[in-house]
């Protein structure tokens, strides 16, 4: 799952390492258009429906972060 979001991240900020990162948000990684890009991606990827409430920077900031989320919404490793 780590590689997939890894991925993700690189289609949408292929200027940016996300695998050295500790706050996408903080260093400006992503914005919240980029957040928007890659919950689609999540949502269709592992076919579940992220609230909109969840669509929050601390749960977009880490790659653990995004990780917690899908694991909230029913995906499993």
């Amino acid at each position: 799952m780590k590689e997939k979001i890894i991925t993700f991240l690189t289609e949408i900020r292929p200027e940016f390492d996300f695998s050295e990162s500790s706050n996408f948000i903080e260093e400006g990684m992503l914005d919240s258009f980029d957040i928007v890009s890659l919950v689609a991606s999540l949502d269709e990827e592992f076919e579940i429906s992220i609230d909109g409430t969840e669509i929050l920077p601390e749960n977009f900031s880490s790659v653990e972060g995004i990780i917690q989320l899908l694991n909230k919404n029913g995906v499993t490793e």
